[in-house]
């Protein structure tokens, strides 16, 4: 995905910076605002046992999938239903299954009358986030999951991964410059495409993961790990509002929505850390709470939080001290809408060795 402050870019730097600070008894890296997972996936394979967070719903479904599931998928009780599934050998199942569900006749859902041309024709606000053809099967590869599910066909890792592929397929034919702030006025090509769902990547290992969809200052004081890695977001933008689509098709609950762009009620979700008032308290309560070893902060040189904000906080805990690397940015809008004018931007991962 796409996705705003993503480090995929940045992993190696990540690794390289993390190991040069940590003592080699670590063995438990908790990644708190997760997002995507990308993080957590990648010291996943390098032998961690993973504690993610992250306060959006469609977060914690991703997590679920790349961090906590670790076996394969057999889906034993889906042959009652798909009887050629036991045929099929456990690693191919997962494809078969996908493929079904990508073949299913579509539905006039939640998601295609309230965010596709064809749904929204005769509404006060005529929205087009996807094509009708995509829309309707996403609903019914959503109704489909969810049949399943409440019927016990598949047990919930299988329902994190059905899900977590339907979020990462459909976010791909997703008609949008990137985020869901807004949508575009055509279809652009990749979204006339009628999509297919590709199965998510299964991490396999003998390792128990855990994750969790809560605020990260109330999870903090009840975790315990090694290394604690934060991402939080570094401005005003709100994930809640950037990402309200992914959010309604992952909890597929029928919310009241609002405005151009339909958006749900997300206030629960909003994030201390967007705010320029609340950013610091929020901060420095996290860092003093944190049961770790070690502490890691993502954060750039244009954040809601300076430089010396960073120090004096993580400085509490005990030895401070910082890497450096520049990349380059996300863009989600046109260059000349933009605030930020640089094409690159600097990455601080700022540490703490806590006393």
């Amino acid at each position: 995905m796409n996705y705003i402050g993503s480090k995929l870019s940045l992993l190696e730097f990540l690794e390289e910076s993390i190991n040069k600070v940590v003592d080699k008894n670590c063995r438990v890296f908790c990644d708190l605002f997760a997002g995507t997972g990308v993080v957590g996936s990648y010291f996943k394979k390098k032998g961690y046992k993973i504690i993610a967070n992250d306060i959006q719903y469609y977060s914690f479904v991703l997590n679920k999938q790349y961090i906590e599931n670790h076996e394969p998928l057999k889906f034993q009780k889906l042959t009652q239903v798909l009887p050629e599934l036991k045929n099929i050998v456990v690693d191919k199942r997962k494809n078969f299954v996908c493929d079904h569900l990508s073949n299913l006749r579509g539905l006039k859902g939640f998601i295609f009358k309230n965010y596709c041309l064809g749904g929204t024709k005769n509404q006060k606000f005529q929205r087009q986030y996807f094509s009708d053809e995509n829309g309707m099967r996403s609903d019914a590869i959503r109704i489909e999951i969810e049949k399943w599910k409440k019927e016990k066909l598949i047990n919930l890792n299988e329902f994190y991964f059905l899900l977590a592929t339907l979020i990462e397929t459909i976010d791909k034919s997703a008609n949008t410059a990137s985020v869901y702030g807004a949508f575009l006025k055509q279809l652009k090509k990749t979204a006339q495409k009628l999509f297919v769902l590709k199965p998510a990547q299964l991490i396999i290992n003998d390792q128990e993961h855990q994750v969790f969809n809560e605020d990260i200052n109330k999870l903090a004081n009840r975790v315990k790990g090694d290394i604690l890695y934060l991402d939080p977001p570094y401005n005003h933008r709100q994930y809640a509002t950037n990402y309200h689509l992914l959010e309604t098709i992952a909890k597929y609950d029928n919310p009241e929505i609002y405005g151009k762009t339909g958006l749900r009620e997300y206030e629960k979700q909003k994030s201390f850390y967007c705010s320029k008032v609340e950013v610091k308290k929020a901060f420095t309560d996290l860092i003093l709470n944190a049961r770790m070893k070690y502490i890691f902060l993502s954060y750039n040189n244009e954040g809601l939080m300076t430089l010396d904000d960073i120090k004096k906080i993580m400085s509490l805990r005990g030895k401070y001290g910082y890497f450096t690397k520049e990349y380059n940015r996300f863009k989600a809008d046109r260059d000349k809408n933009r605030y930020f004018k640089a094409s690159k931007t600097v990455e601080y991962l700022h540490y703490v060795v806590c006393n």
